[in-house]
């Protein structure tokens, strides 16, 4: 899904403050990895999540890395807006039930 750069960034801050409001560290380092881009992912580091991404990667793949990563974890009882709430829906539909939507 091609999006504007404007919608790109403000996309990223409202990930970023999903993340933020989760207690989730998002990171942007420079990663070295030989022969080959590593644009980063979600990992534990003495028993806290963290969310490192490539500072060299696109904004796609930060977008991407971040949507992917917070859809990993339980977001049903999270209030999201709804616009985000449907953009992550295509990462991880059964992790992110509608909202107000109960669980049986």
């Amino acid at each position: 899904m091609k999006r504007s750069g404007l919608a790109e960034e403000g996309l990223l801050k409202q990930l970023e403050e999903l993340s933020e409001s989760l207690g989730i560290k998002t990171r942007y380092e420079k990663i070295l990895k030989e022969s080959s881009f590593f644009p980063g992912g979600l990992c534990r580091i003495k028993g806290e999540d963290m969310i490192i991404i490539n500072s060299k990667a696109a904004i796609d793949d930060k977008i991407d890395i971040l949507a992917r990563a917070l859809t990993s974890f339980d977001l049903s009882q999270v209030f999201i807006k709804p616009a985000l709430r449907e953009f992550l829906l295509q990462y991880n539909p059964e992790r992110l039930p509608e909202q107000g939507d109960e669980e049986t």
